[in-house]
């Protein structure tokens, strides 16, 4: 069940990678950003300290980021309000990230 996880975090990773490069809008921070907290995710399950309930419900909120910014480049034009909310979901979702990983809850 381990590396369910972390392989479906790399799979997101992945799927941010090939989506950055085909577009015509640039998202380097929103990008560069998704993979680092991906990987503070991946590092949450190795380490034991993400349960697989936080670790799918924090997955879930990546994949809506994701889909957001896809969202964001279909018309070809990342906006500054669309550029202001993928940056207000990330900031949220750090703090997600941190809180679950420091809390007293312990991975079986």
């Amino acid at each position: 069940m381990k590396k369910f996880f972390i392989t479906s975090g790399f799979i997101i990773a992945l799927i941010a990678f090939a989506s950055a490069g085909f577009s015509q809008t640039k998202t380097p921070h929103v990008h560069k950003r998704q993979v680092n907290q991906q990987k503070r995710i991946a590092g949450g399950v190795k380490d034991g300290e993400l349960t697989k309930r936080e670790t799918v419900k924090l997955e879930t909120r990546q994949a809506k980021i994701q889909n957001d910014k896809k969202e964001a480049k279909a018309d070809g034009v990342v906006t500054k309000q669309e550029r202001a909310k993928l940056h207000r979901e990330q900031k949220r979702s750090s703090r997600a990230i941190y809180r679950q990983k420091h809390d007293a809850q312990i991975r079986k």
